[in-house]
């Protein structure tokens, strides 16, 4: 079985762990991981998704803030704020340092990230091929009201530094209309037995892959079961501020919204939680084949759960 799985960060890595489990032996997984969240800090490019999801499935990733390295300290970052060099809310770790220090050196040596991202992957080992979206610049930015004052921030700073505080205008995947999909990730599409969007964000996570040109027809041309897993429960976010994103490109927070989102076009099978049972005949109504499941992922137990849900409700729409 060949599987092709959209990821953003925190959500999407947890969820790739219970599907490793769920999934056969032999199975093929390819993770098209966001890059739009990207950003250059102290002359470095970090790539927080694609590095959430290496860390999550090679065992190093900080399990409690789900983010991040485990056994991780501070030093380099106390010393840049005593030089009075910033951002001081973006916290990067010393060891986490190291892999933004590695992956610049070989950008600027003139490797793609692509390439970069799979010999990052072989000193983790995830266990899935990991593909950036693309190897072109995206960044996501959001427009908001500050002091008054209409203006884009990048993504980190609206999420991280302002947590989503304030209403979003409008979420802008800046330079995906001019990129191109990276080597294999288009291939991988085309090759896929299933493709599963796990409950990441859908708006600046999946939403920024699917705007990457190409990667969209890809997979409404795929003619394999696409299936998604909502990331709304109770009409609330699992985690984060997805609410504020949503209402920014016109979305109600609920199960049924997000799955009309993607739409039938794109999506054959919609996972809501059970707390949301009484979406499943509107998104069928919609097109869409749709059941209600347990989607927290309390542990990997549940989350495996959750991912053979997944895959059953995808052989249920192939046959």
């Amino acid at each position: 079985m060949r599987i092709v799985v959209l990821a953003g960060g925190i959500g999407g890595a947890r969820f790739l762990r219970g599907l490793q489990q769920a999934a056969p032996d032999d199975a093929v997984i390819t993770v098209i991981g966001n890059t739009g969240d990207d950003i250059h800090l102290f002359g470095l490019k970090v790539c927080p998704d694609l590095d959430t999801v290496m860390y999550t499935l090679g065992g190093g990733i900080n399990e409690e803030q789900g983010w991040g390295r485990r056994d991780e300290t501070y030093l380099v970052k106390e010393e840049l704020a005593a030089y009075g060099v910033g951002p001081e809310w973006f916290g990067l770790g010393d060891r986490d340092f190291a892999t933004h220090i590695v992956r610049t050196q070989m950008l600027d040596a003139g490797y793609p990230l692509s390439a970069v991202t799979e010999a990052l992957c072989e000193r983790w080992k995830p266990g899935v091929r990991l593909i950036p979206m693309s190897d072109d610049r995206i960044e996501t930015h959001v427009a908001v009201t500050l002091d008054g004052e209409r203006r884009a921030v990048h993504f980190q700073e609206y999420w991280v530094k302002l947590r989503a505080s304030v209403d979003a205008h409008a979420v802008v995947p800046v330079g995906a209309e001019q990129a191109k999909p990276a080597p294999g990730v288009l291939e991988a599409i085309a090759e896929a037995d299933v493709i599963l969007f796990p409950p990441s964000n859908p708006v600046v996570s999946i939403g920024t892959i699917l705007a990457v040109p190409g990667i969209r027809e890809a997979i409404a041309e795929a003619g394999v079961p696409v299936v998604g897993l909502s990331p709304i429960v109770g009409d609330a976010p699992v985690r984060g501020m997805a609410d504020k994103v949503l209402a920014a490109v016109g979305v109600d927070s609920t199960a049924a919204a997000v799955a009309e989102h993607y739409g039938s076009g794109l999506l054959d099978g919609w996972l809501v939680d059970t707390v949301d049972a009484g979406a499943v005949e509107h998104v069928e109504a919609a097109g869409i084949r749709c059941r209600a499941v347990p989607l927290m992922m309390s542990d990997l137990d549940a989350t495996t759960q959750m991912a053979r849900e997944a895959l059953t409700l995808a052989q249920e729409v192939r046959a």
